[in-house]
């Protein structure tokens, strides 16, 4: 999937704790001869690596802002806050906001929730990135808030992570350039949409070629199956095996003749 980008490749641009696997294999089925480049990007990037032609479509987080992208929200995400095993959110089914408020709860540059005013105390210093603040987490600094993909993309054995209620949600879409909604991205649109490979705009970009004049089920077919009958009946009269003994009977007795 990642490697050597030829003319026609489909560039596929993803945020951390997306996975297309899924989607890429649909696509390696359906359009064996385009290949698909997979090309990480983080969630502040992936807009400008659209608007520079980086990539043909993206998985990015919402909101996209601006009329030059088009998007198709996916799916929401669950916000989940992180903490060492050993604290009193592993013990509890979910949390909410006001659950944290005596809690330090980190707030790295890179967050991707949109917050108005994040939850809990603020931490002396931001951390650049979610992994350096899960790095903080494991070290008993405070906690995390973020989306859940995010939690199982930095998952330590020593960190669990547990539902956070009545905050900011994740949503994640598939955006492309507007003016360049080409028949790779159409197609593409069509596989994370579910649609079928036979479907107006889930057709393989090199589609099997047709079957020739007559080889289907036209008058051709209809003959050859008369043809069969015809070759079963002389079978059927012929009931005397190579040695020229009669064919035997299901009991394994030979057939009289009548």
């Amino acid at each position: 999937m990642t490697g050597t980008e030829g003319p026609t490749a489909f560039r596929l641009a993803y945020v951390p704790g997306v996975t297309p696997s899924k989607w890429v294999r649909i696509w390696q089925e359906r359009v064996p001869g385009v290949p698909l480049v997979l090309h990480p990007v983080t969630a502040a990037q992936a807009l400008g690596v659209l608007r520079e032609r980086g990539a043909d479509a993206g998985f990015v987080r919402l909101p996209v802002d601006g009329d030059d992208l088009s998007a198709i929200p996916l799916y929401t995400e669950t916000t989940v806050v992180v903490a060492p095993k050993d604290h009193v959110v592993a013990a509890v089914d979910e949390v909410s906001a006001d659950d944290l408020a005596d809690e330090v709860v980190l707030h790295p540059l890179d967050d991707t929730l949109g917050w108005e005013r994040p939850p809990g105390l603020p931490a002396l210093q931001r951390a650049a990135t979610t992994a350096d603040a899960v790095e903080l987490v494991a070290a008993g600094v405070g906690l995390l808030v973020v989306p859940q993909s995010l939690a199982r993309l930095h998952h330590r054995r020593d960190l669990t992570y547990r539902p956070l209620l009545g905050v900011p949600e994740s949503r994640i879409a598939l955006s492309w350039p507007r003016d360049a909604t080409t028949e790779h991205v159409e197609t593409f649109i069509g596989i994370v949409r579910g649609r079928t490979v036979n479907s107006s705009r889930g057709r393989p970009a090199n589609p099997p070629a047709k079957p020739a004049a007559g080889s289907g089920r036209g008058d051709s077919g209809r003959r050859g199956s008369g043809a069969g009958k015809a070759a079963g009946g002389a079978a059927g009269k012929n009931r005397r095996t190579a040695s020229g003994r009669p064919e035997r009977g299901r009991r394994g007795k030979p057939r009289r003749r009548s």
